[in-house]
């Protein structure tokens, strides 16, 4: 693994630093504290950017938030509390929408017994060691919302080396979402060819176990349903019956496919414990 800083400035009290990672120069945007204190050393975030169909965003999401989440946005707050946070642009995202659609990625993908999910994947996985190269080699949190919440908790159900996951606005089953109909509301990125109908989202998530996880949802997101949410929950609450407490299952029964100042609370709690900040 190899990467390139291209920029290294302070931004908003803590370290901005622009990089490529890898052979083939990901763009991603990596924050850390100006103080690199003993007791915050070693702690990382690899933080996966949402979709929302705002190709433009990416990376950016770090540094300047979406309309989904409160702010400060989650990444600078993350980083100003002691954190080395990363993050790519992930194909078709940012300075990658270059790269082409994400219709044609996901069928380029899926031609060559792919998918453009895993390809995010692996670029994620790929910035994880950048990540771990630059210093956070003890506790490491995954962390996204809407698509990069799927991210999340998939990059650390493949990497036991992650130490703890936080998921925003996207836990379901999408079996009970295609009965619906409701899967259409997903990007073309979202598909695992053949995971169905023997596995779903919520087997997937349980490999985290029994390293903490923190999931948020809203009973007003039509991406997170209860015919959905509740087998999936289910399935994790099974996954972890010998250490509920590493489980946080936050429901909001007023709240559709956005962050609130309360679930903001909850979440950077959850990330303070889990990576000592």
């Amino acid at each position: 693994m190899r990467w390139q800083v291209l920029s290294d400035q302070r931004y908003q009290g803590v370290r901005l630093r622009a990089l490529t990672v890898g052979a083939r120069g990901i763009p991603a945007l990596c924050l850390s504290p100006l103080d690199q204190t003993a007791t915050r050393a070693g702690a990382g975030v690899l933080y996966c950017h949402a979709h929302g169909n705002a190709y433009a965003i990416g990376k950016s999401e770090l540094t300047d938030g979406r309309p989904a989440l409160c702010d400060p946005p989650l990444g600078l707050a993350l980083a100003q509390a002691g954190a080395t946070v990363i993050c790519p642009d992930l194909s078709g995202f940012g300075a990658r929408q270059g790269e082409g659609r994400e219709e044609a990625l996901a069928k380029a993908a899926l031609w060559h017994g792919g998918s453009l999910m895993g390809q995010m994947a692996g670029d994620l996985i790929a910035t994880l060691e950048v990540l771990r190269a630059l210093g956070a080699t003890d506790r490491i949190a995954t962390v996204g919302i809407s698509m990069g919440g799927t991210l999340a908790y998939l990059v650390a159900a493949l990497r036991g080396d992650v130490t703890a996951c936080a998921q925003l606005c996207v836990f379901a089953n999408i079996g009970p979402l295609i009965d619906s109909g409701a899967h259409d509301l997903h990007g073309p990125y979202m598909t695992i060819p053949g995971l169905l109908p023997d596995h779903d989202m919520g087997d997937i998530a349980a490999l985290v176990a029994p390293r903490p996880q923190f999931v948020m949802t809203g009973a007003r997101d039509p991406l997170t349903p209860d015919a959905a949410y509740r087998p999936a929950a289910d399935r994790l609450r099974r996954a972890y019956a010998r250490d509920p407490a590493a489980l946080t299952l936050r429901r909001e029964a007023e709240i559709g496919h956005h962050e609130t100042h309360a679930s903001r609370a909850a979440v950077m709690g959850f990330l303070r414990a889990a990576l000592a900040l």
